[in-house]
């Protein structure tokens, strides 16, 4: 993390003095019970908990509220750190513990509101949904009350202690990441930006999936000069908190059981996240009554996410779908209250936000809501005065503001047995919009786009901020669930995503202009198509796949270009016999992605110029602490295939760029000669070490790890890794440091139908989040090697695997 924030940690734990002795002491104080016999008052019956071999919990409950009562009780336990953190930067509190370096990240948050919104969502739970989330909220407040003295080291260094627990809080998160895997309001200001600088024309060509002949249409009344350049980076600072990444990039498939072995249907997931430690994802096994379910879970929620009951098995990407419009609003000059809605003025509702500041005086946010959402600019006190200056008053409307069901879908979803309780449960997932593929053990496989998707007026895409003030704008419902996108047994057997497109232009819906480029989804297809049926270790093989599809339509270009220096012919001799695998050990690798990023800044500038922070938002830096990366991500590519197989100089023609190339044989030749003059600088004049991995490395980082004093303690790596963004074992990076992963499959799991107990599964860094624990850690290299875990799931395989037991009894027992 960048230099501010060692800084600031400094400052608010007072680390310099922090002794290892006293950490060591503190850690081992805190670290999770595993074995022995608890009497909790707040239980109905008896509950085990088996933790496996791999740091897995198995929890065995009599009934359904001591089940979640045992699930909250042991996220607490394993990840109480990181439910504080999470909460704190969804709810806008990081500067109550960080100081004022945080004040901006927490402004944001508090414009947004997914904590108030969170609030409402509890008056609208289900008395069943409830009661899950009264029993899991019990858990986690039972073992912090319990714990009051031996919390996990964080709080210790940052001196204080967590608030109970609220079901609001439960319910943010799901929020939480909703937001990170809906990124459409950044891309819609970022072509705003773009209209504003090179206008509508040039704009338009920079659409990678859009004809450059059809213009982008401005929406009537609104002008874009001037538009918000500062909400795009002023909250970049705390990006690596959460563990949150790209838009939520992800791959799943599914094949029946004519393509196996087995003869039985494999189901496949990897979700693509940020990786930090701890990991964002927990595994966890739930037994009670009808309700037997493993697999991934979020610390901070009740229920399985992703996983397998004894009948059916699931995996998600997201759909990239729609379902963020800006608008841009008129305001009284006369009462900052009002804005106007089809020739009236209306008020708007005013939140007055306290942000309590370590070491300083709260800050007061005013924030005002019009019937589209927060207004997320940055705008003066209401009662100032002052003007709004050159920005515009710009609000956001967002499905997660204004419902999230998931929670409860996730329930029904955990239960179900057959493919019409799947579609049922499905009916409630809302936000944010998935790809859901589906295998049952009566050989079944299935796919559904489910989630709340905006029913826009006409034939509107909502690319660019609309008015707020004419009615034109307004959303008409949600497509129906019926005539969503689905699947069930298709003819050809198998079914695919990769958060690429869905559906073709005969679909009466708009669902989304952002997908994401093909290229992984393609690969998938190819390697469960190439022939012979397909075992565990096969899907095990395609997960671990690093071929890079867009390396086999640039790599001719750079053997085209004319050797002058030894090193230009050593760097072309390599690439002539590269296989195009994005390996950590290979040269070649080095040499591609690092022309790639030279090649599109060389192009880009044509249109864009020396704003780097416009070009760096276009290639998909993310703005807010919730996402780091945005819709743009990774779209430049098939733009400039395109281009290179157009071969047009034209395109340089009226060049913004005085000294830029003119030509595509200049172009070609610049970015080649500096990439082998960034890779020299790098990595010095021997070409042979060059390998990819030294210069592509991935870090778990930890906030308090970058803290030099704690860096050891809490970050684990850097660890040279392979991939980009366009390959099915991604390792994508931000443009703005490219040297560092920030994105990469956070959860694998590979589910056989024939036979359950043989599914396999895996994450990293491991499954505790407390430093001193084997199991803090103990995943890495497992995942580094793509190796799954066995995913236990009979009892007597967990107990002959198992660590330890855990009995929780009422006190009468």
């Amino acid at each position: 993390m960048a230099p501010w924030w060692r800084k600031s940690l400094q400052t608010a734990g007072d680390l310099s003095g922090f002794a290892a002795g006293t950490f060591r002491l503190l850690s081992r104080r805190s670290l999770p019970q595993k074995q022995g016999t608890l009497h909790l008052s707040e239980l109905h019956e008896q509950v085990e908990i088996i933790t496996d071999h791999y740091g897995v919990p198995h929890i065995y409950a009599q009934n359904e509220d001591d089940l979640y009562f045992a699930q909250g009780y042991i996220h607490a336990q394993e990840r109480l750190w990181q439910l504080e953190l999470n909460r704190r930067i969804g709810s806008g509190r990081l500067a109550e513990i960080f100081g004022p370096i945080a004040l901006e990240a927490d402004r944001f948050s508090r414009r947004l509101g997914m904590h108030r919104s969170a609030i409402e969502s509890v008056q609208q739970l289900t008395p069943h949904m409830k009661r899950i989330l009264d029993a899991y909220v019990l858990g986690i407040n039972t073992f912090i009350q319990n714990h009051q003295h031996r919390l996990p080291v964080e709080f210790s260094i940052l001196r204080f202690k967590p608030a109970p627990w609220t079901h609001a809080d439960s319910l943010q998160w799901g929020k939480m990441i909703g937001w990170n895997l809906s990124g459409n309001w950044e891309t819609e200001l970022t072509r705003a930006r773009l209209i504003a600088k090179i206008g509508v024309e040039r704009a338009a060509k920079l659409e990678a999936g859009y004809d450059p002949s059809h213009p982008l249409i401005i929406p009537p009344g609104v002008a874009y000069q001037g538009i918000n350049a500062g909400l795009l980076d002023q909250y970049e600072r705390l990006k690596e908190l959460a563990g949150f990444g790209m838009l939520g990039g992800s791959n799943n498939w599914v094949v029946d059981g004519t393509m196996t072995t087995t003869g039985s249907p494999i189901l496949c997931n990897d979700p693509h996240l940020g990786q930090a430690a701890p990991s964002i994802w927990f595994e966890c096994h739930l037994n009670a009554g009808d309700i037997d379910v493993v697999g991934a879970t979020f610390p901070g929620a009740p229920g399985v996410v992703i996983g397998h009951n004894r009948d059916i098995a699931w995996g998600v990407t997201n759909a990239v779908s729609d379902v963020q419009d800006l608008y841009v609003e008129k305001f009284n000059p006369d009462n900052p209250h009002q804005y106007e809605y089809q020739g009236k003025w209306e008020e708007a509702k005013i939140y007055r936000e306290v942000i309590n500041v370590k070491g300083a005086d709260p800050v007061v946010e005013d924030v005002r809501v019009t019937r589209h959402g927060p207004i997320i600019t940055h705008l003066p006190a209401l009662d100032s005065g002052k003007s709004e200056a050159s920005e515009l008053p710009i609000a956001i409307r967002w499905t997660g503001l204004e419902q999230c069901n998931i929670a409860w879908s996730v329930q029904k979803i955990n239960r179900a047995s057959n493919w019409d309780e799947f579609r049922d449960a499905l009916r409630d997932w809302d936000v944010p919009p998935q790809n859901f593929v589906y295998a049952d053990r009566q050989d079944n496989i299935g796919y559904i786009m489910a989630g709340a998707i905006p029913i826009r007026p006409g034939d509107q895409q909502a690319l660019l901020p609309s008015p707020g003030w004419t009615g034109e704008y307004e959303w008409q419902g949600h497509i129906p669930f019926e005539e969503l996108p689905q699947t069930f047994n298709p003819d050809q057997h198998f079914i695919a995503t990769a958060n690429n497109r869905v559906i073709d232009d005969n679909y009466p819906y708009y669902i989304s202009n952002e997908w994401l480029n093909g290229y992984r989804a393609q690969r998938i297809r190819d390697l469960l198509t190439s022939g012979g049926k397909l075992s565990l270790s096969d899907m095990a093989r395609i997960q671990a796949d690093r071929y890079s599809i867009p390396a086999e339509e640039i790599v001719p270009y750079i053997l085209q270009i004319e050797p002058r220096t030894p090193h230009e012919r050593a760097a072309q001799d390599i690439l002539r016999t590269w296989n195009h695998v994005l390996s950590p050990d290979s040269i070649g690798a080095a040499i591609y992605t690092t022309f790639l990023r030279k090649i599109a800044r060389i192009v880009l500038d044509v249109l864009i110029g020396d704003d780097q922070e416009l070009l760096n938002s276009y290639l998909g830096v993310g703005a807010t602490i919730l996402a780091t990366m945005n819709g743009y991500a990774s779209r430049e590519r098939p733009l400039l295939i395109r281009l290179l197989k157009e071969h047009n100089d034209d395109w340089f023609t009226d060049s913004v760029m005085r000294n830029g190339p003119r030509t595509w044989e200049a172009a070609l030749r610049a970015a080649f000669e500096a990439t082998l003059g960034e890779l020299r600088d790098r990595r010095g004049e021997n070409i042979l070490n060059w390998q990819y991995g030294s210069v592509h490395r991935m870090t778990y980082n930890h906030p308090l790890g970058s803290v030099k004093a704690l860096e050891k303690t809490f970050n684990r790596g850097p660890f040279a890794v392979g991939g980009d963004i366009d390959t099915v074992n991604m390792g994508a990076v931000s443009p703005q440091n490219p040297d560092t992963v920030i994105t990469v499959p956070s959860y694998r799991q590979i589910l056989d139908l024939s036979d359950l107990t043989h599914s396999l599964s895996g994450h990293a860094p491991g499954q505790s989040g407390h430093p001193n624990s084997p199991h803090y850690d103990d995943f890495i290299q497992m995942w580094l090697d793509v190796r799954h875990h066995p995913m236990l799931f009979e009892r007597k395989h967990i107990e002959t695997l198992a660590e330890g037991t855990l009995s929780l009894h009422p006190p009468h027992q």
